[in-house]
């Protein structure tokens, strides 16, 4: 059963979806029909979920019925179609509406070129169902065929086949053979290009950026082959990237044969790129063998993160690794202590119980890095090859197939734990709080420099003096987190002035100076601050910026100031977050200064 899912309550299931969709970039609103091949499973009525939909017509076998709508909820509203054991197909012709929020519009001052208007969704966790009708879950798979008809000026790319030129008539057609569950179908429109880096692989962005865009992602065909050698083939056929506008709320979006990414990531010297291994190695783990419900999240990322790190040994060696898992266990650090203040250890376990939540409450640091500690636990205690053995049969033996937290945990007794007499405290790691105490300890002798020349700084020597020529991204990252608490203007300006940081175009490095600049009300970095807020959407660097500024009086003005002219920009998944951080009132923003 799934909890988020209207679709739980029949076991009636849709296999195959034909949809056929008109984007109407003026009015911001996409007219279609979604057409489902069915398994009726003997029921007298289908599921499918819905979320501020207007449904025009229900068929099924071709013949019209009622349309019967539920009430509303945080789920939405389910749509109940009356079949029966001849029942094959049924078809809703529906609209979207204003509510729809997967869905984000962006004008052409939004986007990089600012010459068209650009829409892409996001449908993880439930969203989806805001712009199509369909069972909403995690656990139930699809192949898909679909028309997309857009400007003519325009390009749709989608988490299927793709294009790799433009159509002279503006109508686009996908297919995706490969069943998929329903929060992996995704669709952008906009201005794009395409450019190959390999056989496999390429990406797609505007026009200014699709060349800086593939200058950095040019080992991506090099972290396929790397993955392959670890966990066995790749079975989507293409691996492409598509460059979305800044409002984008995620670092990636693993969209089968189409990641989603962020322009976060392109920093001009390829320092941020184990996104790209990350959401490449999501086609092993999440969109192969795919967490049955979001109370079991972790099977996704904590997997992945495992996966990810791999890749970036394998072609960047262990101690770009290791830094790669130090900063991950910062980040974890950070969010279990958070938690615990603010009373809610239970989301520190690995299994969560989202009854009655939003799931994307559970998209936490825990799924990620505690679900990456509990494996890299697991690989210490039988050995990396026993280890990788276990998890290439694990992806071969449920490929396309949906994972419960206490079916892999079944499967890992069996295949790996008993065989090799290995104890592990299960209960404590997966159904416990915090970190257990057999977590191991990431270690970095390149951090260790970073905590040298911080010493230093501290005692006296000047910032230009330092130490730290060479220095890649997460070097600066450790440095900038691990600065003393309170500083001077003196200090910051200090820092500013030998290390441009107010000015980086690395949106990591740039974020970790602005949280110091805001604890230490640093007026000469704000106009930067302002900048980067009103044009970056994505979530990782929103909230602790916007959670340092609230801590204060004057944070707080500033803060809601600079959201009022920015919420626009952002997506509604961020929005979501921060509205409720800011205490934001959508009717009455004013109300709220």
């Amino acid at each position: 059963m799934d909890v988020h899912s209207h679709a739980s309550a029949s076991p009636a299931r849709i296999e195959h979806l034909d949809l056929d969709l008109q984007v109407d970039m003026t009015e911001r609103r996409l007219l279609g029909t979604a057409s489902y091949r069915i398994r009726p499973h003997g029921a007298d009525t289908i599921i499918l979920d819905t979320d501020a939909l207007e449904i025009a017509k229900v068929t099924v076998n071709g013949k019209e019925v009622p349309v019967l709508l539920g009430a509303p909820s945080i789920l939405g509203r389910a749509l109940h179609i009356p079949i029966d054991s001849n029942s094959n197909t049924i078809a809703v012709t529906y609209r979207t509406t204003e509510g729809a929020r997967a869905l984000q519009w962006l004008s052409p001052q939004q986007t990089a070129d600012r010459t068209h208007p650009f829409l892409f969704t996001q449908g993880q966790a439930i969203l989806t169902r805001t712009w199509m009708p369909v069972q909403d879950s995690p656990g139930i798979r699809i192949t898909y065929d679909a028309t997309v008809r857009v400007p003519k000026e325009l390009m749709a790319v989608m988490s299927a086949s793709n294009p790799q030129v433009r159509s002279a008539d503006g109508v686009y057609t996908f297919q995706m053979e490969q069943p998929i569950p329903a929060y992996l179908i995704a669709l952008a429109v906009g201005d794009i290009e395409f450019r190959p880096l390999g056989e496999r692989c390429g990406v797609y962005a505007e026009r200014s950026v699709v060349d800086k865009a593939a200058w950095e992602f040019a080992d991506t065909e090099r972290m396929l082959q790397a993955a392959e050698a670890l966990y066995g083939p790749y079975r989507w056929g293409r691996y492409d990237v598509i460059v979305l506008p800044p409002s984008f709320p995620f670092g990636g979006m693993e969209n089968p044969r189409l990641t989603f990414a962020t322009p976060t990531i392109i920093a001009g010297d390829r320092s941020l790129t184990a996104l790209i291994a990350h959401e490449l190695a999501h086609s092993w783990s999440g969109n192969l063998v795919t967490n049955a419900t979001w109370n079991d999240f972790w099977l996704n990322e904590g997997f992945t993160v495992y996966f990810e790190n791999r890749i970036s040994e394998a072609l960047y060696g262990p101690d770009h690794a290791g830094m790669l898992q130090i900063l991950g266990r910062q980040d974890l650090q950070g969010s279990l202590e958070h938690m615990h203040a603010t009373g809610h250890a239970e989301d520190t376990h690995l299994r969560l119980h989202l009854d009655g939540r939003d799931p994307d409450d559970g998209m936490t640091d825990i799924a990620y890095e505690k679900g990456f500690a509990f494996l890299k636990l697991l690989e210490s205690k039988v050995g990396r090859e026993r280890f990788d053995a276990f998890l290439r049969g694990y992806f071969d033996r449920f490929a396309f197939q949906s994972m419960t937290t206490d079916k892999f945990l079944a499967y890992l007794d069996e295949e790996l734990l008993k065989p090799t007499n290995t104890k592990v405290d299960i209960a404590a790691w997966v159904d416990g709080p915090g970190l257990p105490a057999d977590a191991p300890v990431p270690v970095s002798d390149k951090f260790d420099q970073v905590d040298r020349e911080i010493a230093r700084w501290q005692g006296g020597t000047p910032a230009a003096k330092l130490a730290t020529q060479g220095w890649n991204t997460f070097q600066w990252m450790h440095f900038l987190r691990h600065l003393p608490k309170d500083l001077t203007t003196a200090q910051l300006n200090d820092l500013d002035a030998a290390f441009k940081f107010t000015s980086s175009g690395n949106a990591e490095v740039l974020a970790a100076w602005l949280e110091q600049c805001i604890r230490n009300d640093h007026d000469a970095a704000y106009s930067a601050l302002d900048r980067f807020l009103s044009t970056v959407g994505r979530r990782k660097f929103l909230v602790p910026l916007y959670k340092e500024l609230i801590a204060t009086e004057k944070g707080r003005v500033m803060a809601r100031t600079i959201y009022a002219s920015a919420r626009s920009n952002y997506h509604a998944v961020a929005v979501r977050t921060l509205d409720e951080m800011l205490d934001w009132s959508a009717t009455k923003p004013e109300a709220t200064f």
